[in-house]
């Protein structure tokens, strides 16, 4: 791995993240198609879904250049070699701090992926220097999404008012943050 550059593949014992790369072309837009009801309540930009091959192909290829660029890192996350959903690492805290995304396919909900991909996460963004802590956020509304930083132990920072991005959102923004210490004793 290049220094300051994040993880492009996590393994766990489970569950393989992985980069989205272009030759992912049609398995992510059909994966977001199968799931756009399902994300269309959380998720602003299903509004633009489904994209033309040509502007997912860009959106591929803008998060390449962002990863190789020390940026974000866009992940699949596989089961048994299928795509069950997509979650990544976001530099929006600073530079001592990570935000972890998610979202799980229709079909697998209830099956602890997104709390075992977010761990997975956890510990591969605390194991760079010089993150010292993790978060994730959520609208209050998404008691789903709430769950995955609750069942992991995350310390809950508070709610702040949002402009709702999406459908489902009441614009209230639940923040939790998990610090390299604390992650350590858990």
């Amino acid at each position: 791995m290049v220094a300051g550059r994040l993880p492009d593949r996590v393994e766990g014992s489970r569950l393989l993240l992985r980069r989205w790369v272009a030759d992912d072309l049609e398995l992510l837009a059909q994966t977001v198609e199968h799931n756009l009801e399902h994300l269309r309540p959380w998720m602003p930009w299903v509004a633009s879904e489904p994209l033309p091959a040509k502007e997912r192909l860009a959106l591929l290829d803008g998060w390449e250049r962002s990863w190789l660029d020390g940026g974000d890192v866009v992940m699949a996350i596989l089961l048994d070699g299928e795509v069950v959903g997509s979650t990544g690492l976001h530099r929006r805290r600073g530079l001592h701090g990570l935000e972890i995304g998610y979202w799980v396919d229709c079909d697998h909900l209830g099956q602890g992926i997104a709390r075992e991909a977010a761990s997975m996460l956890t510990t591969a963004a605390l194991s760079l220097e010089p993150i010292s802590f993790v978060e994730i956020h959520h609208d209050k509304a998404n008691v789903r999404s709430a769950r995955v930083p609750e069942r992991l132990g995350y310390d809950f920072l508070g709610e702040s008012a949002d402009t709702p991005d999406a459908p489902g959102e009441v614009g209230v923004d639940c923040a939790w943050r998990m610090s390299r210490e604390a992650w350590r004793v858990s």
